[in-house]
């Protein structure tokens, strides 16, 4: 009995890792990475790791996701981008860090250079730890107007989502603020929780838990529209205070760079149709995290991914902040 208990064991291993694998136009061999280039816990880590669940059971290989954080997310993108085009590495992220890569003069890097499989949406919050006295965003609002430069917040770096919602309010108000980076958004989070900082304006996926937990008190969404949160209610748009501000979306997916071979490329595409655009893992993450659901890819990703690409590389530049024209690079002012 014993024996044909290993046996019906060793021949579901093989089956596994052999043929579960539909009959797509390409067949991995070996396991596939998706690099993540920030650190462990954030947005993008959340979103990867569900995304190579979802490939390992569609490809009947190993999906190993790897953190390689710094420099902005660029130092991973850069391993990504230089790896053997053949499909076996990937890279994760906001397609708004991937798209200014380039005016910052950290990555020479277009969207144009990678194939993009958009995953959800993310929306940023404007959260401060509860012992501050901060009960809403105009008091905050006033504070940073009363100490120009003092009060800190905490991001995941130059050009991360916390960073460019920050940027977009201080361009929409004229305050000054101190910038304090981590190497991401779950380290920026935790800071604001530990009293490090104040305040942090990363993504709702990673201060979810810790404002259902009462640790962060979130004071808006960096949207036009209230934001629903799973377990603690509805959070008030940023709008409501300044009801001018262009907030585009902010997507977040999958990357493999341009050169990989054709078959891969019809494979995902299936895949990102069929299969994620179907996903109940991914649509109850957005659910329970704040986000939205939006399995997009091809032409029709890069297209919407631009608005923020657009908005952030000119706001970065206008303010001081990026060296290159977006202009030179190819950019158009929004």
């Amino acid at each position: 009995m014993k024996r044909s208990i290993l046996a019906a064991a060793a021949l579901a291993a093989l089956l596994i890792g052999s043929g579960f694998a539909q009959d797509y136009p390409w067949q991995a061999t070996r396991p596939i990475t998706i690099i993540v280039p920030w650190s462990a816990g954030g947005s993008t880590d959340q979103m990867a790791r569900l995304v190579a669940g979802e490939l390992e059971a569609e490809l009947g290989q190993s999906v190993v996701v790897v953190n390689q954080p710094g420099a902005s997310g660029s130092i991973g993108t850069r391993n990504a981008l230089e790896a053997a085009p053949n499909c076996y590495t990937w890279t994760a992220g906001a397609a708004s860090d991937l798209g200014t890569y380039v005016v910052l003069d950290m990555l020479e890097t277009h969207l144009s250079d990678w194939h993009l499989y958009l995953t959800v949406a993310n929306t940023s919050v404007v959260g401060v730890n509860v012992n501050t006295p901060y009960e809403d965003f105009q008091d905050l609002l006033d504070a940073f107007r009363e100490n120009p430069g003092e009060i800190a917040v905490a991001s995941a770096g130059q050009s991360s989502a916390g960073h460019n919602a920050m940027e977009l309010i201080a361009g929409a108000t004229g305050v000054h603020y101190r910038h304090v980076t981590y190497e991401g958004g779950n380290p920026a989070v935790i800071a604001t929780v530990g009293g490090e900082t104040p305040v942090t304006t990363q993504l709702a996926v990673e201060q979810a838990e810790m404002i259902r937990g009462n640790r962060i008190r979130p004071l808006a969404a960096v949207s036009d529209t209230e934001l629903e949160l799973d377990g603690y209610g509805t959070i008030p748009p940023i709008t409501n205070w300044l009801p001018d501000l262009d907030i585009p979306t902010n997507y977040f997916g999958i990357w493999v760079p341009r050169g990989v071979p054709q078959e891969c490329v019809e494979t995902f595409d299936m895949i990102w149709e069929d299969v994620i655009s179907d996903s109940d893992v991914l649509r109850n993450y957005a659910t329970e995290r704040g986000a939205l659901f939006t399995p997009y890819y091809g032409d029709d990703a890069e297209d919407r991914a631009m608005g923020m690409v657009r908005q952030n590389s000119w706001l970065l530049y206008d303010g001081g902040q990026a060296p290159i024209n977006p202009a030179d690079v190819g950019i158009e002012r929004p």
